[in-house]
């Protein structure tokens, strides 16, 4: 049996980072966490807690050693590569937590970790939200890890992450919105396959990479076997033992009503932007990734909810992170849709 990491997180409270030092110290690995002290400030009181900031206070990491460092808050290149240098000499291991959203448009579905990555005009640019900024500089990020622990890296372009502790509310909506009953829509065709990862598992896998060193690019979501929208929300009803009923409306009428796709129907890219719900995770698989069942990460996330883990409104229908068809609006297409039907 391998002794236990010595294993650094920078963020660690919040989301992904929460669920791997959760796997990490349930593991018995030896857990630091650099951060702000923002978010969560009292979890895990037994892993040691350095106090600093990414951008111009890495000194509480200066002079100490750890077998591996997990990376879920790296979004800009200049801090990215600032913690890595800094880390070169004495980390084992870098963990770095990428996105899917590093592809390029117009790939085919099934896509692997080589199909061609954003580029950005301007490299230094630093503004994560501003066109296809977020995915060009995740790029840019990977390559800072590659350079800086060219045979001692794993970048994760993770797909979307879900389960409890969700701060966007991009899956969370499905299983809340079906558990309240009544007629419902939903977008575009039941059998079109969607993909999204269990943030319990992908933490999991963090931490295995990190144990193993395992060294490469790899395309991290899932689950496997394949889920359809369609089978998603047939295991929401399940789970809630709901009676609700799901209206299926083409995506044509979606995109004439104005409807945004991702974040107000959350799961739904229309036309060939679906492709990015479709890519190839083969590598990921035979590197250790696993899946729990589908009804299980919509069962805990409703649990979740109902422990109070989001705002109440949620539960009449409006997603945290403004995730979601509000009620009235889900109503107005309804009737829209009917009186075109």
């Amino acid at each position: 049996m391998k002794r236990g990491l010595r294993l650094l997180v920078l963020g660690g409270t919040k989301f992904l980072g929460r669920a791997a030092v959760e796997s990490a110290l349930a593991e018995g690995h030896e857990v630091t966490l650099f951060n702000r002290g923002r978010t969560n400030p009292g979890l895990f009181p037994e892993a040691e807690h350095l106090s600093g900031d990414r951008d111009g206070d890495l000194s509480a990491l200066e002079g100490r050693a750890w077998d591996a460092v997990i990376d879920p808050s790296g979004y800009v290149p200049r801090l990215v590569r600032a913690s890595a240098e800094l880390l070169a000499g004495s980390a084992g291991h870098y963990v770095f937590v990428s996105s899917l959203s590093v592809y390029r448009e117009g790939f085919a579905a099934g896509f692997d970790e080589a199909a061609p990555v954003v580029e950005l005009a301007d490299p230094n640019v630093e503004d994560i939200a501003e066109g296809n900024n977020y995915g060009g500089l995740k790029a840019l990020c990977e390559e800072v890890v590659r350079e800086t622990f060219p045979t001692a890296h794993t970048n994760v372009r993770a797909g979307l992450i879900v389960g409890p502790h969700d701060p966007t509310g991009r899956f969370t909506y499905w299983p809340v919105r079906i558990a309240r009953g009544g007629t419902m829509l939903a977008p575009g065709d039941p059998g079109r396959h969607v993909q999204f990862v269990d943030v319990r598992d992908l933490g999991a896998w963090l931490v295995r990479t990190a144990v193993d060193r395992i060294v490469g690019t790899f395309n991290a979501t899932g689950p496997v076997p394949e889920v359809t929208m369609g089978g998603l929300l047939d295991a929401c009803r399940r789970v809630s033992d709901s009676d609700a009923e799901i209206v299926w409306v083409a995506e044509d009428f979606l995109l004439e009503q104005g409807v945004g796709p991702w974040m107000e129907l959350p799961l739904w890219l229309p036309g060939g932007a679906a492709a990015v719900l479709q890519c190839d995770v083969s590598r990921a698989v035979a590197a250790g990734l696993r899946f729990r069942p589908v009804e299980e990460t919509v069962r805990d996330t409703l649990a979740w909810v109902d422990a109070g883990g989001v705002p109440t409104e949620l539960a009449s229908g409006l997603a945290i992170g403004e995730a979601g068809l509000r009620p009235e609006r889900e109503a107005e297409l309804l009737e829209a849709w009917r009186a075109r039907s």
